[in-house]
């Protein structure tokens, strides 16, 4: 029997340590946890802000409580200090300012992710909140709940923002949305798209200030209003949502980092040093559609890798197939999905990247309700003719179709080989010449 020390208990965390417990239960599993939950799902945190939802309880997938009853050590709110990888001994300090040593076999970090904070003035006045934490999100719903806050200013377009954004708006408030870029979601998408979600924003109030980036948050204790290289504007609420950074403090200067301080780890979650494990945020992945290292911040990649970690701490090879970093959006409705490399950020990467569009209804023309248009593009290499990405839009729940994209990213398949993809047709399901056929056989 090992004894194996996890560090964090989130996603990737939680499921790594249900692994171990669940599959190796002759393995002594120690968990340290900073905060005073696990498993929240912070995709969430907008449906809840903006009453889409009835409440947090559905938000939380596992407890303190099922992992002991497995037979965990758990120390939540517990703070880990530093690791001694030459001893194999992590210390740490919990909420009392007790203590703890605890010597370890294998060693999992599943640190997670920070918010970025811009460093600017006024950042830490009253009522300026990231989106991270559970408690983050009480936070924001409580300023929310005050009628004194009229308008709120979102910083960062990106996938949180957009989607607070929309929960402030259905609380009444008026929203101002921030980003430096020209277009919201541009690390997901092409502007042809992008531009899409921008209008779908506008239509529904959102207040867009693209191309301009805060300079100042300003108040007297608490704020009153934000200051941007273009102008002022009133505010009694900032919610920054400008992305996230690796936690790697723990190992920054002992294991091989990534270009952005990502734990670089090989297909079994392995650092550079045999007996530490990095997961989730904190660690890379392996992206098949760069065919190369990445760090691709998501739940679904966390839970993989929690898993592939715990076998391998355990004993058992086992190596992850790698991601392609399939995500998705749903905004009043309006549901975008992506998989593998926008166009842009192909061509960033060296590819020769070309594209082919296809834009038509799901089913036949015919089909009168519950028939909306659909909008697919597909990135793929001029030479090599292999699929690197594909970016759909709709009104209709078209989210199956980019996991067809993914796998044909992991498993290299050409677009010609796609035009010729067995798809069945029927009225009630799609057209009898697919938009993932036409989009295929429309390729130069």
């Amino acid at each position: 029997m090992s004894k194996i020390v996890l560090i964090g208990a989130n996603h990737a965390g939680t499921a790594a340590a249900n692994t171990i417990m669940d599959r190796y239960p002759d393995h002594e599993l120690v968990i340290f946890d900073r905060n005073s939950n696990i498993s929240y799902l912070g995709c969430g945190t907008a449906l809840w802000i903006g009453r889409q939802i009835e409440g947090t309880e559905g938000l939380f997938y596992a407890s303190e409580e099922a992992l002991r009853s497995k037979g965990a050590v758990i120390h939540m709110e517990t703070a880990v200090d530093r690791v001694d990888f030459a001893g194999k001994t992590v210390h740490a300090t919990d909420k009392d300012g007790r203590s703890i040593e605890t010597r370890y076999d294998k060693l999992i970090i599943a640190a997670g992710s920070l918010p970025i904070e811009p460093n600017i003035p006024g950042k830490d006045l009253e009522r300026v909140h990231v989106v991270k934490l559970f408690q983050d999100g009480q936070a924001i719903d409580s300023a929310l709940a005050d009628p004194a806050v009229q308008t709120v200013a979102v910083v960062g377009a990106g996938y949180i923002g957009v989607e607070i954004a929309e929960a402030v708006q259905r609380r009444g408030k008026k929203a101002l949305l921030f980003e430096a870029a020209d277009t919201s979601l541009s690390g997901y998408y092409d502007p042809c798209f992008s531009k899409e979600m921008d209008k779908n924003l506008a239509n529904h109030g959102i207040e867009l200030h693209f191309n301009e980036r805060l300079r100042a948050i300003e108040g007297e204790g608490s704020v009153s209003r934000v200051v941007s290289d273009r102008g002022a504007y009133p505010a009694g609420l900032v919610i920054l949502a400008v992305g996230f950074r690796p936690d790697s403090a723990l190992g920054r200067d002992h294991l091989k980092l990534f270009d952005n301080g990502a734990y670089l780890v090989d297909l079994h979650q392995r650092t550079s040093d045999p007996d530490v494990f990095a997961i989730g945020d904190c660690a890379t992945v392996w992206s098949n559609a760069l065919e190369a290292p990445a760090y691709i911040a998501l739940a679904t990649n966390a839970v993989r890798s929690g898993i592939v970690a715990a076998h391998n701490a355990c004993g058992t090879p086992l190596a992850s197939v790698g991601v392609q970093g399939s995500n998705g959006i749903c905004i009043y409705g309006y549901k975008m999905v992506s998989t593998g490399l926008s166009l842009e950020a192909a061509r960033r990467a060296g590819f020769d990247a070309v594209y082919t569009d296809c834009e038509d209804l799901q089913k036949p023309a015919f089909i009168e309700e519950d028939n909306a248009k659909v909008k697919l593009r597909v990135v793929y290499s001029e030479k090599s003719r292999r699929i690197l990405g594909a970016q759909m839009a709709s009104t209709q729940d078209i989210s199956m179709g980019i996991h067809l994209f993914s796998l044909a990213i992991a498993e290299k398949l050409t677009i010609e080989k796609l035009a010729l993809l067995d798809i069945f047709f029927l009225p009630h399901f799609n057209q009898p010449y697919n938009y993932i056929t036409m989009a295929a056989l429309g390729a130069d």
